[in-house]
Order: C-alpha cells, then sequence, then structure tokens
C-alpha cells in the first residue's frame, strides 16, 4: 500500500472512531463536509446551521415536505387588521429543561433576534411591535401591511427566556465571537431532538426528545453527527456503511455512490442560488494592489468581470453539468417572471476593454474571498473564477477558507471584511423580497435590518424604495411587474454575479428513507432507518 493510501486509511479510521459505537437500527450517523461551530440559533443565518437546530429548536411555524407552511408552536394565526397578525400559541409545550413555553418567551425571542449582535435580524423587522394578548396569544403590530410576514419564521427558533437569563445567554453571541457563550455550546428548544453532547469540529449526538409535544414521523432514537471535510473519506465512510448519510456527495463521485449495492444519491434542483459579489462601498478596496480608490464603484469594472466568466463552462467542467446557470438573484421556481431575463453572454474580449475604458488596461490585485466546505465544489468555482479573469489581466488571490472562518470574516459582526466574495443565497421566504431587502438593499441605515447579508454595500436608493413597495403589494401581478422592475435596475448596476442554482446531492443508505427538500434542509425526523 502507498504512503498516500496508508494516511487516507488512517485519516478515515481514526475519524470514523470518534462517532462509531455499536448502535441499533434506529441510530442514524451523518457526515457534512461543514461542521456545527455554534448551537446559538442566532449566531449564523446559514441553512446547514439552520437544519441541525431545527432537530432541537422550534419556530411559530415550520414547512413541510413541499415547503408549505404549517402551524408549529403557533396553532394558528389571523389578521384581525391589515397591520395586525395574531398568534394563537400552542399550549402545553415544554423546554428540554421543563420550563414551560409561554407568549413571554416569544416576545423574549423577538429582542434577541433584533439585537445587534444576530445574525438572524432581517427575520423581524425592527418596527415591528410585539405584544403580549396573554400567555398563550401574541399579537405582531405593524406600521404597514406586510403579507409574507411569517413565511421565515420556520428558522426563526424561539428560545426560552428563563433559561437565556439564567445562563447569562440574552444577547446572541456571533460567529466571530473569541470565546463561545453558554447558548453557543448548549441548547434548550422545544424540538423532537435533545443534543445529548456537543464536541464543536468532532461530533454532535443527538437524542430523541421523550417528551416531545409532537408526533414523530421518522422512527430515529439517535442521530450522531460527525463533521468530514474531505470529500474521499466522506464518501468512503457512505460506502462502507460507517455512515449512513453525507452531504453534499461531490459530483465525480455520484456516478459511483450509485452504483454502490449499499447506498445511493438522492438529486434534485436546489433553490439556492451561487453568486459573486463586490465591494462597492468603500473609497479603497481592503485588498488590492489599487490604492486611493475602489474599482468596483466603477460600473465598467463590475460588468467586465461578469462578461470574463465563462458560465458554461463552470457548468461542464466544474459541476459536470449538474447546475442550472442563473441570470437572477433567485431560483426561477420562486419569480414567476424569471423567463423574461437572460444571461449575458460570456465575452472576455469585451471585458479586456471595459477594463481599459475603465482606466484599467493592465488589470489589477484583488483578494478573492471562498468558502471551501460550503457549497458544492465552491472552492473549485472559484479556482475557474481566478483562472477566467487572469485572461483580463487581473490577478486574483483567492482566500478559500472553512465556512466558520468565511463567515467570520466577511458577515456584518466581522465588519464586512471583503473586496470579492463568493456566497450562495436561498431565500427563507421562498420569494423576492428576501433577496431584494436582505443581498441588495444598502444597509446605510443603522436602525434596519435592510441589507444584513449584503457584503459587499451594494446601495441604489430607487431599487430599495421598489423594494418597500414589493413587502406591502398584496396584488400579485402587480407585486411581480415591482419585482421585475428591481431586477432590471440591479442588472444595469451589474451589481452582482448570478452564477447558477446549484443540485441537490445526498448520499443515502438504502436503508434509510429521508425525504428530500428544495432548501436543502436536512430534516431528520422525517427519516426512517430499517435492519
Amino acid at each position: 500500500m502507498s504512503v498516500g493510501r496508508t494516511l487516507f486509511a488512517a485519516t478515515l479510521a481514526g475519524m470514523l472512531a470518534l462517532t462509531m459505537s455499536p448502535a441499533s437500527s434506529q441510530t442514524l450517523r451523518y457526515a457534512n463536509q461543514g461542521d456545527l461551530k455554534s448551537l446559538d440559533p442566532y449566531s449564523l443565518n446559514e441553512s446547514t446551521t439552520h437544519a441541525h437546530l431545527g432537530h432541537v429548536y422550534q419556530g411559530l411555524t415550520a414547512r413541510d415536505k413541499d415547503l408549505k407552511i404549517i402551524p408549529a408552536l403557533a396553532e394558528s394565526w389571523e389578521t384581525p387588521e391589515p397591520t395586525r397578525w395574531r398568534f394563537h400559541l400552542r399550549k402545553g409545550v415544554k423546554f428540554h429543561n421543563g420550563d414551560p413555553f409561554t407568549a413571554d418567551d416569544v416576545l423574549f425571542s423577538a429582542d434577541r433576534v433584533r439585537n445587534k449582535n444576530s445574525n438572524m435580524q432581517t427575520r423581524l423587522a425592527p418596527n415591528v411591535k410585539v405584544v403580549k394578548v396573554d400567555d398563550y396569544t401574541v399579537d405582531f403590530v405593524l406600521p404597514s401591511p406586510n403579507p409574507i410576514l411569517h413565511s421565515a419564521w420556520d428558522v426563526w427558533y424561539i428560545m426560552d427566556k428563563k433559561w437565556a437569563e439564567e445562563n447569562k445567554a440574552v444577547e446572541p453571541t456571533p460567529v466571530s465571537a473569541t470565546s463561545p457563550s453558554y447558548a453557543s455550546l448548549h441548547e434548550n428548544g422545544t424540538g423532537p431532538f435533545i443534543i445529548e453532547s456537543h464536541q464543536p469540529g468532532v461530533k454532535t449526538v443527538f437524542k430523541a426528545n421523550p417528551n416531545y409535544w409532537g408526533k414523530m414521523e421518522g422512527n430515529l432514537k439517535e442521530i450522531i453527527f460527525t463533521p468530514i471535510a474531505s470529500d474521499a473519506t466522506r464518501v468512503a465512510a457512505l460506502l462502507s456503511g460507517e455512515v449512513d448519510v453525507i452531504e453534499p456527495v461531490p459530483i465525480q463521485d455520484i456516478s459511483r455512490v450509485d452504483a454502490s449495492p449499499n447506498a445511493q444519491v438522492l438529486k434534485a434542483p436546489e433553490l439556492r442560488t451561487i453568486f459573486i459579489g463586490f465591494d462597492t462601498v468603500r473609497d479603497e478596496l481592503l485588498y488590492s494592489n489599487i490604492k486611493g480608490k475602489n474599482p468596483f464603484k466603477d460600473v465598467k469594472v463590475r460588468e467586465a468581470f461578469y462578461k470574463a466568466i465563462d458560465i458554461e463552462l463552470i457548468k461542464t467542467r466544474v459541476m459536470r453539468g449538474l447546475s442550472t446557470p442563473s441570470a437572477l438573484m433567485i431560483a426561477p421556481e420562486l419569480f414567476a417572471l424569471s423567463k423574461e431575463f437572460t444571461r449575458p453572454k460570456f465575452d472576455p474580449d469585451g471585458a479586456k476593454k471595459l477594463l481599459t475604458e475603465a482606466g484599467y488596461p493592465d488589470g489589477f490585485e484583488v483578494t478573492m474571498d471562498c468558502p471551501n466546505d460550503r457549497y458544492v465544489n465552491d472552492a473549485a468555482i472559484c479556482q475557474a473564477v481566478v483562472g477566467m479573469l487572469a485572461r483580463i489581466g487581473v490577478k486574483i488571490n483567492l482566500l478559500a477558507q472553512p465556512k466558520a472562518q468565511y463567515f467570520a470574516k466577511v458577515l456584518k459582526q466581522g465588519g464586512y471584511q471583503t473586496s470579492f466574495f463568493m456566497l450562495g443565497w436561498t431565500p427563507s421566504t421562498m420569494d423576492s423580497h428576501n433577496v431584494l431587502n436582505d443581498i441588495m438593499g444598502c444597509r446605510d441605515d443603522a436602525k434596519s435590518s435592510r441589507g444584513e447579508a449584503n457584503l459587499g454595500g451594494y446601495c441604489n436608493k430607487e431599487f430599495d424604495a421598489i423594494t418597500d413597495k414589493v413587502l406591502v403589494e398584496t396584488d400579485t401581478a402587480k407585486r411581480n411587474q415591482l419585482i421585475k422592475q428591481a431586477y432590471e435596475i440591479s442588472i444595469k448596476d451589474w451589481a452582482y454575479i448570478p452564477l447558477h442554482q446549484q443540485a441537490l446531492a445526498w448520499g443515502v443508505s438504502k436503508k434509510v428513507n429521508l425525504p428530500q427538500r428544495a432548501d436543502n434542509l436536512v430534516m431528520f425526523h422525517w427519516a426512517t432507518k430499517k435492519e
């Protein structure tokens, strides 16, 4: 055996030894390329984190397998008037420590999710007043109508006020914090699983909650999560039967997994859009050889970067056909007028000309931030972009990091420390307003949660004005036209470079039945496992 294969085998054995112990058919072992860095549900607005914490925490609402909004901690709701939503809370629910769930916890969670340290501020606007009617009724009073107020609340997880206060966890702890808080390492939710142990970077063990208020559709009693960053190691663990589910399966290994006797790949289009963005707000880029000015403030530079990227080559070579090139910052399934938009053609010669016109005939140098364990082939996509931009004279210094380091650097709590970046986004509301507001809205109002995930600071006040109209418009046809106008403005500005919607690829043992949702949240309370 070669030295490389020996080291690989040793690495695999060492990692799996952390989790492998005799277990029943009701134990499911799961491996993801990324880690679960925090148990604080307001620390990171990221799908994988939401999925993990969705086993233990719950929102007022939930989503079913087809992403339809359904009751959760709220049994029902209505709008007595256009600017008032009333939620009737579920009685008899207890947190994992035995504390009763009441309206006080909803009010506390409403304040906490809007705290300056929260990465989930856009879930509830700062101008929404939350009123306790009684112990099991809460009103949300709005300054203007909002037909999609609750559409992102399935991952706004409700926390126990008493527990948070007792453990000095009233404020969220961002992932960029140098030391974790109690809530970063412990949980106290109302969900179907309890976290028995949590070792960041090593293993997290979930046990079925014996006092769960709801009905468990699946049959799992235990989930053992192990982060396995190495694609080869992760696939080997699935094929050997050492783990039952992996996510994602590297594109190059899909056919091998499907050909195996004991596992298969669940494949489907995902709603997540992968895109590239620029720092358009600083007068001088943080990471560039151009001093005294910011090249990305010039629309010609942004257009040049867009036209230099060969999206079809990324699709065929990097994604091996498992991606859908996008003209918009949202999946076509989520916007009825998406077919009216087409992606500009790949034009490296035109891109080079635009750079010259902008005053950069020899290009320039800039650092690109990219995660290497978050999206399908994320680092490989960024590496391909590096080569494409080199053709027009731009030197990209690629900084590809694990998602914990990446997000800690580029998010608001890290000071938006990026000049050029790649990001993926699934709108939590399944609606364009989330994209227009969170990703593309101006972030210059400290009192507003607008632009919370706008890493590059793109800002167009006309665009924001239309976004505000989208929020309150209840006529679907008129609303779609407003959304179209907003996208047209951003395209004219070359605000971002949408790349594609990636495909879902979950590796699943043939002993496991696991529904696959288009938002890529792996929800194990639906899973069943047989002998």
